[in-house]
């Protein structure tokens, strides 16, 4: 039985350590069933089946036991007390001493197996919602927001957990209710009625409280999901805003969010407090029933003193399984609002789909775009020049397979009708939008729209498109790490190769400004390092990583004019012989590049030699600007 950690293989993730895995959802039968939330939650139960069975059983073993101590202690008043036998008393006695030992052990095992199964549910949830992660990569934040993708991950996938265990109790809960109320049948058939006819009562009696309080957890959820995301976007963007003095108004912000969050709170306080008032209520009531009853009973001669202990120590007794059941619907409603929202992240599908009759990647083959007539050719440094950045990364996106038209940021909501409102404009504009993929695929034929050696990338496995074309963005990420995991997080390359690419990317300054050098530690998203000194050490990481096609998107936008003149002419020689394109305005990169390429509402115009260029009215416009930018850079 394996305990800890679960081990997650969902998802179409491309070929690892662990071999390769199917792309299609319906393809690998380790993915989660994302039918429904409920259908979602019992099959994470139920991944975790060995667990769950052994605590079942100790749960059974822990409570039957503690509702039988009343029956033998009434035996042991009756048979060796009121019959004053010493020898008798003390049989009785000792077996409900070893009753009780029993019972206790097994709750002990009990709670030591429900806790690793509670771990187990909920790390398996966070891993799921990890690996998609991992398969949707940079598709996924523009999806849905990050708030709600790190609420899911942490706060829901403990609530799973919790629902996990307190389903393995519920279980043994009424066979226990079931074995006491046999027991109570056999001695005083109406006390027993009561206890069978007021159980199921109690359940269906707190109903009624728990659909507002279900819809307000999902107000409450919701709002915290953003308020997840304001922070995210806050610690990301704390330098910027200190900058500009935009703390406070962020923090405001922050703030109000916050106190809405409290607010759907303070909505479900009253609410969750008549469901645990009921439950108390109801199973004290239960209890004096009983008592009340057994009483009478004993009056009437019908019962023994024995007897009547007995009934009320079943009644005590009671009080924790029927609460126990309380328990359970109430997590279990907070388990459906919370799959809801995981199912929105787990639901996610690359936007891309496997080809039919995959082909190999043409090596050392002209690249063309369709869309903007661009060609890249086999080792040359091609840069693309254009007024709108948008354009040229876009091209970047196409050149790599890497963004699809048809993704979309996912804003959550912070009430009801801004919810309803904002999500019948998102089913809108999605039908809108696949409307016209669905024209477009029809029109292509399914192609991408960009060839290598006249071969569409849409016939290509994305595992081959992903090593042999690296499209390195502008807002690429540092994480935390040494500083050797950062250049080479695969371990693939050599200490001179590592040194050669930190060279190349002028980024030596990193190496000898971090304790420890390449054992040194950085802090997440490079906290510690200038914005310069993360955009150097992301270039040194694609260029380690030596593709036969890199794809850089404004590689030197952060740093001075004098580091990168020394980077635009280091980088030409590093990759001389394999394709590279480099998106940017700068004349320091224009001077070096083989080709240039002139790109006027996404359309390429023009290309040559950046000498020859300078003639067309556009070029020169947007060349000049690049150079006043310098010389205020340098000025300053």
């Amino acid at each position: 039985m394996h305990t800890f950690p679960p081990r997650v293989h969902a998802f179409g993730l491309p070929a690892t350590a662990e071999g390769p895995l199917p792309v299609t959802l319906s393809a690998n039968p380790e993915n989660p069933d994302l039918r429904s939330p409920a259908r979602f939650m019992w099959w994470l139960v139920w991944k975790a089946r060995g667990l769950f069975l052994a605590t079942n059983l100790l749960a059974i073993f822990w409570y039957v036991p503690n509702g039988l101590t009343p029956w033998f202690l009434g035996r042991t008043i009756d048979a060796g007390v009121a019959s004053g036998s010493v020898a008798t008393t003390a049989g009785w006695a000792l077996l409900l001493g070893l009753n009780i030992a029993f019972a206790s052990i097994c709750g002990t095992l009990m709670h030591t197996t429900v806790v690793s199964q509670w771990l187990q549910v909920m790390f398996r949830s966070t891993l799921l919602v990890n690996r998609k992660g991992l398969e949707l990569g940079h598709h996924l934040p523009r999806r849905t927001p990050t708030g709600e993708v790190l609420s899911v991950a942490m706060g829901d996938s403990d609530i799973f957990g919790a629902v996990g265990e307190v389903m393995t109790r519920v279980l043994a809960a009424v066979l226990a209710i079931v074995v006491v109320s046999i027991v109570v049948l056999q001695a005083s058939p109406r006390l027993g009625v009561v206890v069978l006819v007021a159980t199921p009562l109690m359940v269906i009696a707190s109903w009624p409280l728990l659909g507002p309080l279900g819809r307000i957890r999902v107000q409450m959820r919701s709002r915290s999901s953003v308020l997840t995301g304001m922070a995210t976007d806050i610690v990301a963007g704390l330098r910027i805003l200190r900058g500009i003095g935009g703390e406070r108004t962020f923090g405001d912000n922050y703030a109000r969010q916050s106190q809405l969050v409290r607010q759907s709170g303070d909505r479900a306080a009253p609410w969750q407090a008549g469901v645990d008032a009921l439950a108390g209520l109801m199973s004290g009531g239960l209890m004096v029933a009983i008592t009340w009853l057994g009483t009478r009973e004993v009056l009437a001669g019908q019962l023994t003193a024995g007897e009547l202990v007995s009934f009320f120590g079943y009644a005590v007794f009671l009080v924790g399984p029927i609460q126990t059941l309380f328990v359970f619907i109430n997590r279990w409603n907070q388990g459906l609002v919370s799959a809801e929202k995981a199912l929105h992240v787990l639901r996610q599908e690359v936007p891309w789909t496997p080809p039919t009759h995959p082909v190999d990647l043409p090596r050392d083959a002209v690249i063309a775009d369709e869309r903007s007539g661009f060609t890249a050719r086999p080792g040359e440094l091609t840069v693309v020049v254009s007024s709108v950045p948008d354009d040229t990364a876009a091209l970047a996106d196409r050149l790599g397979r890497y963004l699809s038209d048809e993704d979309e940021v996912q804003v959550a909501a912070d009430t009801d009708l801004a919810r309803k409102a904002a999500g019948v404009e998102r089913r809108r504009l999605r039908a809108e939008r696949a409307a016209q993929a669905a024209r477009d695929r029809e029109r292509a034929g399914g192609r991408w729209g960009v060839t290598v050696g006249g071969v569409d990338l849409s016939e290509v496995p994305m595992v081959q498109v992903r090593e042999r074309i690296v499209v390195s963005d502008a807002q690429a990420s540092v994480f935390a790490g040494t500083l050797q995991q950062l250049v080479d997080p695969h371990a693939l390359a050599t200490r001179t190769q590592a040194e050669a690419a930190l060279v190349v990317a002028n980024a030596e300054d990193v190496y000898d400004a971090v304790p420890g050098g390449w054992s040194g530690r950085i802090d997440e998203r490079g906290r510690g390092l200038s914005g310069g000194q993360r955009q150097r050490l992301v270039l040194a990481r694609s260029l380690l990583l030596d593709p036969e096609v890199l794809v850089l998107v404004e590689p030197t936008s952060a740093v001075d004019a004098h580091t990168e003149a020394r980077i635009a002419e280091r980088l030409p020689a590093h990759r001389r012989g394999r394709t590279t394109v480099i998106t940017t305005a700068s004349p320091l990169w224009l001077h070096q590049a083989d080709r240039v390429v002139l790109m006027v509402d996404g359309r390429c115009v023009a290309e040559g030699r950046h000498d020859d260029l300078l003639r067309h009215p556009d070029y020169r416009g947007i060349v000049a600007r690049g150079f006043d930018d310098d010389a205020e850079e340098v000025l300053v």
